[in-house]
């Protein structure tokens, strides 16, 4: 599903130095690299700040105290996500409202977030899942005329577009993952939040230095959140690459549609104001777990994102959600399969991916 090792080999002779010199300059917490890297992340986001901090999950954290999120809080979000959507906003003493997806896309569906909003709902938490942007134009109009903060995860879409937009551009707030197999990762873990709003780039800042401001003067109690300047600089360098990265990513999509176009599997569906990304090429089948399977048996890894949505884990059964909640995120939690999609593969081996699915279709048929 990744293939760092050929990654690296490919800029390791523009990172290698530029780590030594890091290493040589002693200075490795929130150095001139990390600014650069926020300064370079927020242009290529078309937003005016980008705040660099220790993981995609403090990101979001963070965030979400930056808007001012308190317990008691109900922060509306979606069940068929990784952990840290839901797991943040618990840890700041808020609840979790969990609505159903959009069973083509597999993102929130709007017309849920609205009939969940009550008197205690502060926030609303979309994901932009696999690389495609949520619906952020209309959530923005809902998050408006009810009065709420709206903050993007999009850990899993840098560089995506919505109606020609960047991320970011239609949240008060966004949040980045650079979890070494996201389209650009870090040597380790790193995140970032992006906005145009002044005053939630001021008080993040501040929280991800223990609520810092100036001197050993504290604000607010806060986090180590710090991003590591050996992180940044490696970032700084693969930033240069996103462009390419993800357009070998799409190709790779279009490959996998052309020969799979004739395969008994939902393909994923991109609405036409969207610009996808591909963090994952997500498939959907009936018969996942037997593809899976035989897959496995020859020799192609396969990933399944999410096998059991999160209203129904037992982490949070003390919210009492029960199966039938969010049925569109349950069925497609026993359905959706993720093909390699990575930067580093060939055509030939998209065209062995592709195979074996098709051989799998007929030995089923």
């Amino acid at each position: 599903m990744a293939d760092l090792g050929s990654q690296y080999l490919r800029i390791r002779d523009a990172v290698e130095p530029l780590v030594l010199e890091v290493l040589a300059s002693g200075r490795y917490i929130l150095g001139e690299h990390v600014q650069r890297l926020e300064d370079e992340v927020a242009q290529a986001c078309n937003a005016r700040f980008a705040i660099g901090v220790s993981s995609g999950t403090d990101a979001l954290k963070i965030a979400l105290r930056a808007v001012g999120i308190h317990p008691g809080d109900e922060v509306i979000t979606t069940p068929f996500t990784f952990v840290s959507t839901a797991e943040v906003i618990v840890q700041l003493g808020a609840t979790p409202v969990f609505v159903d997806i959009d069973p083509e896309t597999y993102n929130i569906d709007p017309h849920w977030v609205e009939a969940a909003i009550t008197p205690r709902t502060r926030a609303i938490l979309p994901v932009s899942l696999y690389g495609q942007s949520a619906e952020m134009r209309t959530l923005r109009q809902i998050a408006d005329r009810y009065g709420l903060w709206l903050i993007e995860d999009a850990a899993q879409a840098i560089g995506a577009r919505h109606h020609e937009q960047p991320i970011g551009a239609f949240a008060h707030a966004a949040t980045l993952s650079f979890f070494p197999t996201k389209n650009i990762g870090a040597a380790g873990d790193a995140g970032m939040i992006i906005t145009n709003d002044e005053q939630i780039a001021y008080k993040a800042r501040s929280l991800r230095v223990h609520g810092m401001n100036g001197g050993y003067y504290y604000e607010d109690i806060g986090y180590t959140a710090r991003l590591d300047e050996l992180q940044a600089v490696i970032l700084r360098v693969k930033m240069r690459c996103l462009h390419d990265w993800t357009e070998r990513r799409r190709y790779h999509a279009t490959l996998y549609r052309t020969l799979l176009a004739n395969a008994p599997l939902q393909l994923p569906v991109v609405r036409p104001y969207n610009y996808h990304v591909y963090h994952q090429f997500t498939v959907r089948t009936t018969q996942r777990d037997a593809l899976r399977e035989y897959l496995r048996e020859h020799g192609i890894e396969s990933a399944v994102y999410y096998p059991l949505p999160l209203h129904l884990q037992p982490a949070y059964r003390f919210l009492g959600y029960c199966e039938g909640d969010c049925p569109h995120a349950e069925r497609a939690a026993q359905e959706v399969l993720s093909l390699p999609i990575h930067s580093e593969l060939t055509e030939d081996q998209i065209a062995q991916v592709a195979h074996s699915v098709l051989e799998f279709a007929q030995r089923e048929a």
